[in-house]
């Protein structure tokens, strides 16, 4: 029998251990941020341990970075923690992609960006979100801190291989549906659990016609599916991504290899999942998990149990209502979702020419320095700006609300981010996701509308 592309690199890396039990894979990759690793960095200090590889690792500043005036940090907690991993990176030995600095950004924007992030790696870091690099085709999950730890000893780490589900997507997608759109619908259907125990590959014609960019989205998000992974075939589309980027100086090298890299197709998968995106609809949630969402012409449910109940009342809806009926009052651009360049260069489409509503703040934040320097390039600043949009320095932002960017309590905001959980964006926050041209359209109407009439 043939092996899944997750199989193939999963044994590549197995140092120890039978399937089935847990087995030790070596670790390519370690990715790390200010949130996650001080704890790990000091249990290596009280072991009298050094850090196994340093050129392994790499550091970025994100979760507490202030998107306005980056080096005024008011927060005590978060201006510790990113001074600790300033001291940490110097003292262990690690590249820190520093604030202020060419490449710092949101890590899971930086690996990419860099050409760390590469077909076939094992790639951890201490965040949910780290599946995101399975779009190359690695194997990258999100670890804990005490898990972090022992990466930085040993540069290994124990796992048990799961299951297999390919999501087997085909179809041309309509005018103004996106990747973002893809990944809400599939958990909507099948629920924040879906994934839980499997690694999931996203195969199929739409998934070969799309981005770099846009597959990351949807790699970004196999976490909200109840998985630790996401994978995709590497491809041309990849190694032109790749190719000639900083840390890509093997790509000669490597590339033969990473040709090898696919499911074979007698390869078993333990579960099959198929969608056909021409007949889908943009997606807007309107819960406190990315399963509660809708197609926009759809009304929201009816309740079923205690969990829709509790999130009406936290969100100030009712059943029956449309996405078009939110009153909102902010907009966000940004996150590890939806913050790279294509992104900003479809929300800016719709914004050109247009003001955003009264009653709308809009941010935009540019997931790292590369991605900002690259829309200031082409004016994209200028055209946020002079529609009303604040525009902002790179870092997490109003995704998680770990920094000043915050929404205000009960106002409902229109987030490319990835999660919609009670309290994620700030206290009492409402938080509706979308696409990066559904929540344009909304800061310029002030509700929202059906992109797919805006988008030309």
């Amino acid at each position: 029998m043939g092996l899944t592309l997750f199989d193939k690199v999963w044994n590549k890396h197995v140092l120890h251990g039978n399937e089935g039990e847990p087995q030790l894979l070596y670790i390519d990759l370690h990715l790390i941020h200010e949130v996650t690793s001080p704890q790990a960095f000091e249990g290596l200090r009280i072991q009298n341990r050094k850090l196994r590889r340093p050129d392994l690792t790499f550091a970025t500043l994100d979760h507490n970075v202030p998107t306005i005036d980056i080096f005024n940090i008011k927060d005590e907690i978060a201006n510790k923690q990113i001074t600790t991993l300033q001291k940490n990176a110097k003292d262990f030995g690690v590249h820190i992609f520093d604030m202020g600095s060419d490449e710092q950004g949101i890590v899971h924007m930086v690996g990419p960006e860099t050409g760390l992030t590469q077909p076939g790696k094992t790639i951890v870091c201490g965040d949910s979100h780290t599946a995101t690099h399975g779009a190359f085709g690695a194997i990258a999950f999100g670890i804990g801190t005490s898990e972090v730890e022992h990466v930085f000893a040993t540069q290994t780490l124990w796992q048990t291989k799961p299951k297999n589900l390919k999501i087997d997507i085909n179809g041309q997608l309509p005018t103004g549906v996106y990747a973002k759109d893809i990944i809400l619908y599939l958990i909507n259907q099948y629920g924040v659990d879906f994934g839980t125990g499997y690694a999931l590959e996203f195969t199929g014609e739409t998934i070969k016609s799309l981005s770099m960019e846009a597959r990351m989205t949807i790699c970004n998000m196999a976490i909200e599916a109840g998985a630790k992974y996401g994978m995709m075939q590497p491809d041309e589309i990849t190694f032109e991504y790749v190719k000639g980027r900083p840390y890509a100086s093997n790509f000669n090298q490597s590339i033969d290899w990473w040709r090898t890299l696919y499911s074979d197709e007698d390869a078993h998968f333990d579960k099959v999942i198929e969608l056909d995106v021409s007949i889908l609809e943009p997606q807007v949630t309107w819960g406190t998990n990315p399963e509660m969402g809708v197609n926009f012409s759809s009304p929201f449910p009816e309740i079923k149990d205690s969990n829709d109940e509790r999130a009406y009342h936290y969100m100030g809806l009712k059943p029956g209502q449309k996405a078009e009926d939110i009153e909102l009052g902010y907009v966000f651009l940004g996150s590890c979702t939806n913050a790279r360049l294509s992104d900003l260069l479809e929300a800016s489409r719709i914004v050109k020419g247009n003001k955003v509503h009264p009653n709308i703040t809009a941010i935009v934040v540019p997931g790292s320095r590369t991605v900002k320097k690259e829309a200031e390039a082409l004016g994209l600043d200028v055209i946020f700006k002079e529609a009303g949009f604040e525009w902002r320095e790179p870092g997490c932002s109003m995704c998680l609300g770990m920094n000043p960017d915050q929404v205000p309590e009960g106002v409902h905001c229109a987030s490319t981010s990835n999660r919609n959980f009670e309290g994620r964006q700030g206290k009492g926050a409402r938080t509706h996701l979308v696409s990066p041209a559904m929540a344009a359209a909304a800061a310029i109407n002030g509700r929202f509308v059906d992109v797919r009439k805006v988008v030309v």
